[in-house]
């Protein structure tokens, strides 16, 4: 069964059969019109339906099944009800921080991360006392179960997010393993942007007459401007260069198709006085933390990336996208382009081709059914030659939640005037709080003056240790 969207004036979350407290919540955060996918899956998530669902990151998926674990949750029976799977790391933080300001209307609703890179000291003792959802990847979730920190016996949701890149990151065996140790009477929320062979055999294992749901691909949106510039394999680089200089965008994420292109462009934009960070499988945790943290808060100008490592990021006033190698896969190229120009935004996608890659722009249009627009190199010519720095630079605070750091305690101690100036809220941008430290941005112009500040004073009566990422 392939469900369709009801119309926009009756997608009212209002027209959902949700507790009075959820919709009050939902109105508070700005939730009022339900997108295409929440439209087309809620009810029959709700109704208790299996689903298969194809959705694109940034469709409001994550509501879409959160809404429906949370509706069937119990707050005061401790025990593991429900269950996320997720590829990475970055995407089980963004969804577990997604379903807890979801059940802000419900009682003490506790989500718990299960992933690698921390120890599991500490998430068995979160799993001890008490958890009602657990999000996490398959790997730690299987190391979690295989040691008995993890019981799943009263398990009724299990949502498999972004399956089809948790099999191409290979998690297939470890996905299966884990279902076999779920109920099986629990529903099952299928949720990926593509449908590859292998979804089709998850499904048919482990799915019980689940409804099918496919909401469009969004296309390129209105609000951005692809442009694509005919490159060789000698001047590429030199051509990210040229279009950084030319449009100056705050925050760019550059893709590439392989690790080994990503280490080797972010070289050459940090010897040419570029300021780069790269992402890509086998980084370690610390540094993944680190890097993702520097460019959402707007202290990096450049993420290159591979387009596994960087699924399930979602950052905001993203100004510019550089396909750096084309992709072959032109659901990826939607997909990567996709990134910028949200929220009503303008963005720029900048793609680069050679010769050998034409016939992959070829594909790419007869998917978008666009014309491609190309230009010159000759037509990039720098509007300013001072450098392209970000606007922010990271504090890194020795001390997170396992020192019960809030946000509020970080702008507290800036703000005020004790041991140093008393910097406005103008000057301080994101704060993020994790397992073990604290990032916070400030204006690049009083950074090194806000760290000596935050070394000199204390947080939550506490002297800390800061440092300049």
């Amino acid at each position: 069964m392939t469900s369709t969207p009801p119309s926009s004036a009756s997608a009212a979350f209002s027209t959902l059969p949700l507790a009075p407290a959820t919709l009050a919540n939902l109105t508070q955060l700005g939730y009022l019109k339900m997108t295409p996918i929440q439209a087309a899956s809620l009810p029959p998530a709700l109704a208790g339906h299996d689903l298969i669902a194809q959705a694109q990151t940034g469709s409001g998926k994550t509501a879409a099944f959160a809404l429906a674990l949370l509706a069937k949750l119990n707050p005061r029976w401790f025990a593991v009800q429900a269950m996320v799977l997720c590829p990475t790391r970055e995407l089980a933080d963004q969804v577990t921080a997604e379903i807890r300001r979801l059940a802000r209307a419900q009682d003490n609703v506790k989500v718990v991360t299960l992933c690698g890179g921390i120890a599991l000291r500490g998430q068995r003792a979160s799993l001890e006392n008490g958890a009602h959802i657990v999000v996490g990847t398959p790997g730690r979730i299987m190391d979690h179960l295989e040691r008995g920190y993890l019981v799943l016996e009263s398990l009724n949701t299990l949502v498999l997010d972004e399956a089809d890149r948790m099999l191409d990151m290979g998690f297939f065996e470890d996905m299966r393993k884990v279902i076999a140790q779920t109920p099986p009477e629990r529903q099952t929320l299928l949720f990926s942007a593509t449908y590859p062979e292998g979804i089709e055999k998850l499904a048919r294992s482990f799915l019980k007459n689940p409804q099918h749901i496919t909401v469009a691909a969004p296309k390129a949106h209105n609000a951005i401007e692809q442009r694509f510039y005919e490159v060789t394999r000698a001047n590429r680089f030199e051509a990210v260069g040229s279009l950084l200089m030319h449009f100056r965008p705050v925050s760019t994420l550059a893709f590439c198709n392989t690790k080994q292109q990503c280490k080797d462009l972010v070289d050459w934009l940090q010897q040419n006085g570029f300021n780069a960070l790269a992402l890509y499988g086998e980084l370690e945790q610390r540094e993944r933390d680190q890097v993702l943290a520097q460019f959402a808060n707007r202290s990096c100008s450049v993420l290159v990336a591979t387009d596994v490592a960087s699924r399930g990021l979602d950052i905001n006033q993203l100004e510019a996208v550089i396909n750096v190698d084309i992709t072959p896969d032109p659901e990826v190229h939607v997909h990567r382009v996709g990134r910028t120009g949200r929220a009503g935004e303008s963005g720029l996608a900048l793609s680069l081709a050679s010769m050998n890659e034409m016939g992959a722009v070829g594909k790419i249009e007869q998917y978008q059914n666009i014309t491609s627009t190309w230009f010159g190199l000759d037509t990039l010519t720098p509007v300013s030659n001072a450098p392209l720095l970000p606007p922010m630079v990271t504090l890194q605070i020795l001390g997170g939640r396992k020192e019960k750091i809030r946000p509020g305690d970080v702008l507290g101690a800036l703000t005020n005037d004790e041991g140093g100036p008393a910097y406005t809220r103008e000057q301080i941008g994101k704060i993020q709080v994790t397992e073990f430290c604290t990032f916070v941005a400030v204006d690049r112009k009083v950074a090194s003056a806000a760290c000596a500040k935050l070394n000199a004073g204390r947080i939550k009566g506490k002297s800390v240790k800061v440092r300049l990422l």
